[in-house]
């Protein structure tokens, strides 16, 4: 299966469609004033989830149910592992000082951004596994190695944003000044006649930066479920146009659920040995399925466990 141009092109309008009206081009000013709210975030992040589910079930209905299971499979392993860039934004806006108000704008054109690129390491990666298997050695690597990152380089990604947003200031600065004025949900103002950057548009261009290094993480990752590009593709977009809505419901609870990278960090290790051995094991995309769904439900469970046992000790 690789998708054929109606199923591209079906694709290709729920996601305009969807992003017209999360951009919220179909609402009123009132409404979309009040979208800020926890609970309208947890609303849309549900409708997210629910459209990538309606969608695999297109998937089951046309192609069958094993390219049903790897699109799942793949959805679900790029929705968990994007969690870990919702604790790297937490870090840059807090860094740049963006006040929650401004930040679903920045978070809009980071994502959108972050598709372009996606598309072009997923192609990229699809076309090098083509033509040089060796290349699944270093991918198994690139995997693992991102599981040792979260699990021991906390400390170390808050330099690394810390630097990031500091270079790339300096960078920006270069090519155009740089305001800290935020003025709206503006990117670039004019002051004093001449055009000057926000600290918007530098969060912007953190983020993009960050994200292809998530990439070359979860792209590995998803490149080992499956080398169809319409599946790995899909699966992509629906978990990264998601992740907005998803920032804000859980940019709250980063420091509570702070066993999840230990889940994250496991099932990239699966999928790192799942790369590693291809050659020579076959493990069913049912059963990839269940590692990420325990690993994920184990995590978040003792992290609640965790909160709550420590919660009483707090509050004394």
């Amino acid at each position: 299966m690789r998708g054929s141009m109606w199923a591209w092109a079906i694709f290709g309008l729920l996601v305009l469609g969807a992003i017209a009206a999360d951009l919220g081009l179909f609402q009123s000013r009132e409404s979309r004033e009040r979208e800020q709210s926890l609970r309208s975030a947890v609303m849309r992040s549900g409708a997210w989830i629910a459209l990538s589910v309606g969608f695999g079930l297109g998937v089951w209905a046309v192609y069958g149910q094993q390219s049903a299971i790897t699109y799942f499979t793949a959805y679900l392993l790029e929705k968990s592992l994007s969690i870990d860039n919702i604790f790297v934004f937490v870090l840059i806006f807090s860094y740049l000082a963006i006040p929650p108000e401004r930040q679903r704008a920045v978070l809009f054109w980071g994502v959108l951004g972050a598709l372009v690129s996606r598309g072009l390491l997923i192609a990229g990666g699809i076309f090098v596994l083509a033509r040089f298997h060796w290349v699944v050695y270093p991918f198994a690597a690139l995997i693992i190695f991102a599981a040792v990152r979260l699990v021991w380089g906390q400390e170390k990604e808050r330099e690394v944003v810390a630097a990031a947003c500091a270079v790339c200031g300096t960078w920006v600065a270069r090519v155009i000044p740089i305001t800290p004025v935020i003025r709206g949900n503006s990117f670039l103002i004019r002051q004093q006649g001449r055009l000057v950057a926000t600290p918007l548009l530098v969060a912007v261009l953190i983020i993009e930066t960050t994200d292809i290094v998530f990439a070359l993480d979860s792209v590995p990752a998803v490149l080992a479920i499956t080398r169809d590009p319409f599946i790995v593709y899909t699966s992509n977009v629906f978990a990264m146009l998601g992740l907005r809505s998803l920032y804000f419901v859980l940019a709250g609870a980063v420091e509570r659920l702070r066993y999840l990278r230990f889940g994250l960090a496991a099932i990239l290790i699966f999928f790192g040995a799942r790369l590693l051995l291809s050659d020579t094991v076959e493990f069913p995309n049912h059963v990839s399925l269940a590692v990420i769904a325990v690993a994920l439900a184990v995590s978040v469970a003792a992290s609640l466990w965790k909160a709550r046992s420590e919660a009483p000790v707090r509050g004394e």
